[in-house]
């Protein structure tokens, strides 16, 4: 079977900067992600890579999460305290056995991994996904729509900026889709698999990334995590939004 094309449009190309010590393992993600139009800095541990994002503010960092000296993780959680890499699209390169560490590379605000080995096109592919949504939104009516308001918060999809109570939420690319699709559709109940496919864009995945950007979105808009007034699980099913002085009956 053919393998999908990695080839980026003009619209879909970036700078990309890679973190990942091994050399073999670089050439060939840099290879093909220069072949599909990308600008690529390659840094090959966690402080090289940490001054490149500094000076060249990429659009999106692929991150190995082991690396040496300052690891991957902790190369995420400085990328995300930084008020310019809130939103920075990051992607991580995991071994396939370490899903606490994906699980926490999610927490931690990562908006994809990808498990060695791995396709390179796959990785491509999985980038410029991720690119695109970052620019664009869950949908193109998501950003060109003007602002939605629901209960406390606002939110400008052509701006992607989204407040509650007049304060700004530090939202990462992907939890910026998630509510402004929820905002959007207040009172429907969505599957995983409805949400992966509507904000994510994917028909494949480990639907562990939508319940890790569920629960952070949560400890960002509610009052209390613990107890969802706005974002409620409706067991068996999935999640829906309810607006926040909803009575919010569905607590996870």
């Amino acid at each position: 079977m053919n393998e999908p094309s990695a080839t980026a449009g003009p619209s879909a190309a970036g700078r990309i900067l890679v973190i990942d010590d091994d050399p073999t393992v670089a050439e060939v993600v840099v290879g093909y992600l220069t072949r599909a139009g990308h600008h690529v800095d390659h840094a090959a541990d966690g402080r090289q890579g940490l001054d490149l994002a500094r000076a060249h503010r990429p659009d999106l960092v692929v991150l190995d999460l082991m690396l040496p000296g300052i690891d991957g993780l902790e190369v995420l959680r400085r990328l995300r305290d930084r008020d310019t890499g809130a939103q920075l699209p990051v992607v991580m390169l995991t071994a396939r056995g370490d899903e606490a560490d994906r699980v926490l590379g999610l927490e931690l605000g990562a908006d994809d991994y990808v498990t060695k080995p791995f396709s390179p096109r796959e990785l491509v592919l999985r980038v410029q996904s991720v690119l695109r949504r970052s620019r664009v939104g869950p949908a193109a009516a998501s950003t060109a729509a003007g602002p939605v308001r629901s209960g406390d918060i606002t939110l400008d999809g052509p701006a992607r900026r989204a407040h509650r109570s007049g304060r700004e939420l530090a939202l990462t690319a992907r939890e910026f889709d998630l509510l402004a699709f929820l905002l959007r559709h207040p009172g429907t109940v969505f599957s995983r698999q409805e949400l992966m496919a509507r904000v994510w864009g994917w028909d494949f995945g480990d639907l562990s990334t939508v319940t890790v950007h569920v629960r952070r979105l949560r400890e960002k808009v509610e009052d209390d995590p613990a107890a969802p007034r706005m974002i409620n699980t409706v067991w068996g099913v999935g999640y829906r939004y309810d607006p926040a002085h909803g009575a919010g009956e569905d607590r996870a």
